[in-house]
């Protein structure tokens, strides 16, 4: 009897095991729909249909305060790499900077900044160099540098890349004009040493400054959007009635990264901007390239009406132009090419392993991603699937032009994703480069991709009139010929139907005289 009732529970705990994974699966597939469930991906078709794919990538390991060794880890808020290997993070909380290795052990910490030389760094009143608050950080590979926001102190710290020790201050510049304070969140620096600060709520655009921490001037100011019933009243408000009316101020910025040919990225999450991801030239205008079948903004629809659409907290940049979207309502990572093409979207909001609850910021690790959640108060570090490692080879073979490469990694994205337009449409990139315009147009076709489709059709329509240029010169010289001929037999027989209609007036005439 025993066994026999312990044969029953075991049947019972297996039918509930059963129903339990039942239950759960349909859960996986609703990832189409974009309520994409921790590493279940899905891209949007040219109809604006989610469609499923595998994730492009997973989760590899977390850091956590278990790799501190005793010292205190209360948030995360931006991260940063080296092209040494090693990740860098901000603590708000605990005024931290945090060194990990590749693997995620701890190589170095501190609040209180030191000299090159090992010694406590101290002001020009004598006063310990500590951090209060820093928001962001940025590694300058260039000159060796970490350039450290210390938000809480309103100025922006220069360490040395290798020893973490004091370079220099820079301050609030004197000849800062507008009204915008000086409180550093977010910085990049570019290959011109240029210094490029986001400023807590400043609608004043980006602040540039020199090397020696000069004002240069404000860049790249984002264009609000504008409702035709506030531009109809402004344009018959008198000044009186203007000055009354709320003022429309320009979005601010809410990170910044620069890309591997020096232009400026940088990314919002206003509702009121008309743009929220920029990819800024010198003169700071947008020029960000968007030809894939949906725009930059991530979902493109909402799962409720009272659902808000993704909002970017940061952008990380590779440099051969695929860059990762960190989306802070739903906890998903948008991939896109150069061309703007969606690649992927994965990742959610939860309690599962690998989920997040507050992501902060993201950044790329060779061909991984880092990612930091301030709440959870860990960083996600992703590996490429095998799919993942196939779009991005063909992706960085692509815009380095290597055609070949890109042929054969794309075809083993297709491989593994059968409905994969993306990868259609890089294969026909590559066609297209080749100027094999028909192989292009089938690919394209296949892809949905009509922007590159027009392109490879223009190339094919201009060969295929070289290629049969005398015949369409000799069929063109006929049809003039057949016209002149016909011009001239119309002429000839005009003047004969003239002169028999002249000789037979003529014949009328005498009759009548007679």
């Amino acid at each position: 009897m025993r066994r026999k009732g312990k044969k029953y529970f075991n049947g019972f705990f297996a039918a509930l095991l059963g129903l339990t994974c039942a239950l759960a699966s349909p859960a996986q597939a609703l990832a189409s729909d974009g309520s994409s469930y921790v590493y279940d991906g899905y891209t949007y078709d040219f109809y604006g249909n989610a469609k499923e794919s595998p994730a492009m990538f997973q989760l590899e390991r977390t850091i956590s305060a278990e790799n501190m060794g005793g010292v205190a880890l209360s948030s995360v808020d931006d991260v940063c790499t080296s092209a040494d290997g090693r990740i860098f993070t901000v603590d708000t909380t605990e005024s931290r900077i945090n060194v990990f290795d590749e693997n995620g052990g701890l190589l170095f910490t501190t609040r209180l900044v030191r000299t090159v030389d090992g010694k406590i760094a101290l002001d020009e009143n004598g006063n310990q160099i500590m951090l209060n608050a820093p928001e962001g950080l940025f590694i300058h590979e260039k000159e060796q540098e970490i350039y450290v926001a210390d938000t809480g102190n309103k100025r922006i710290v220069v360490l040395d890349l290798a020893t973490y020790g004091l370079l220099r201050i820079i301050n609030a510049p004197a000849e800062l004009v507008g009204v915008t304070q000086f409180v550093p969140s977010k910085i990049a620096v570019d290959l011109a040493d240029r210094i490029y600060v986001v400023v807590q709520s400043s609608y004043e655009g980006i602040v540039e400054l020199t090397r020696d921490g000069e004002f240069s001037g404000y860049y790249g100011v984002n264009t609000p959007m504008v409702s035709l019933t506030d531009y109809f009243w402004k344009s018959i408000a008198s000044d009186e009635q203007k000055a009354q009316m709320a003022k429309v101020y320009a979005p601010a910025f809410n990170n910044i990264t620069l890309d591997g040919e020096g232009f400026v990225m940088a990314v919002t999450y206003d509702s009121s901007a008309s743009d929220m991801v920029f990819r800024l030239n010198s003169k700071g205008e947008n020029v960000l390239r968007q030809e894939g079948n949906t725009p930059v903004i991530g979902d493109i629809w909402n799962m409720s009406s009272t659902d808000a659409g993704s909002q970017f907290v940061d952008i990380a940049v590779t440099d051969y132009g695929t860059y990762a979207l960190l989306d802070r309502t739903k906890g998903r990572i948008f991939l896109y090419n150069f061309d703007g093409e969606l690649l992927n979207a994965f990742g959610s909001r939860g309690n599962l392993k690998g989920e997040f609850k507050s992501p902060t910021s993201i950044a790329w690790l060779g061909d991984k991603l880092i990612v930091s959640d301030d709440m959870l108060n860990y960083i996600y570090i992703l590996a490429p699937t095998a799919f993942g490692k196939a779009v991005l080879e063909g992706s960085e073979s692509y815009y380095f032009g290597d055609w070949d490469a890109a042929l054969v990694s794309f075809q083993q994205a297709l491989a593994l994703n059968a409905n994969y337009e993306s990868a259609y449409s890089g294969i026909g990139k590559n066609y297209l480069m080749k100027e094999d315009y028909k192989t292009a147009m089938y690919y394209f076709k296949m892809g949905n991709n009509r922007t590159f489709y027009s392109k490879a059709y223009n190339g094919f329509r201009g060969e295929w009139l070289e290629r049969h240029f005398l015949i369409i010169m000799f069929l063109f010289l006929v049809l003039v010929a057949a016209v002149i001929g016909s011009e001239v037999r119309y002429h000839q027989q005009s003047k004969v139907k003239a002169k028999a209609a002249m000789k037979l007036l003529n014949s009328r005439r005498g009759r009548e005289e007679e």
